[in-house]
């Protein structure tokens, strides 16, 4: 391996206190960490276990599935897998876009790269349903709203194993 002089790869912390600094915060911007939070081992093999997807892309108004109520950008989701391709939208949010690109699904949702999972018998099943969660900011609301409600959904749909996806 080549040294090299410099980071060949995106580093988004040091991205994200950049950005914040030049909004005009004072404080540089925290990451969060929860050396407490609530991961469990599979209670059985992976194979015989239901796997959940969550992403941090999102519906935009006007263009939920049918019986998804409208969540706009900034609050949780829950919608069929098998819509998620018609609809989900990455655009507006803010992610290295020199770097890399959203035209392909299973880039922030791998929905095909899990059917591929289950049809080579590497995982059990697949959540009739997706999540969404909002990048917004706050390790609070993240924290005491929006993983409470991902983890409900999930449990109300016998997932045993998430793969989180951020965008």
């Amino acid at each position: 391996m080549t040294p090299r002089s410099h980071r060949s790869f995106v580093s988004y912390i040091d991205r994200s206190r950049e950005y914040y600094a030049a909004q005009g915060y004072e404080r540089p911007y925290e990451w969060a960490a929860h050396d407490d939070a609530p991961f469990a081992h599979l209670t059985g093999p992976l194979a015989e276990s239901r796997v959940g997807l969550v992403t941090t892309a999102y519906f935009p108004p006007g263009r939920e599935p049918a019986g998804v109520p409208p969540t706009g950008p900034k609050e949780p989701y829950v919608a069929p897998i098998d819509r998620a391709s018609e609809c989900v939208h990455t655009q507006d949010l803010f992610w290295a876009k020199d770097e890399t690109h959203t035209g392909d699904l299973d880039t922030y949702l791998p929905v095909h790269r899990l059917e591929e999972a289950l049809a080579a018998g590497r995982i059990g099943s697949i959540s009739p349903r997706f999540y969404g969660v909002p990048t917004r900011y706050s390790h609070r609301r993240t924290s005491t709203e929006d993983a409470p409600r991902l983890a409900e959904w999930m449990h109300a749909d016998g997932v045993e194993a998430a793969l989180l996806v951020p965008l």
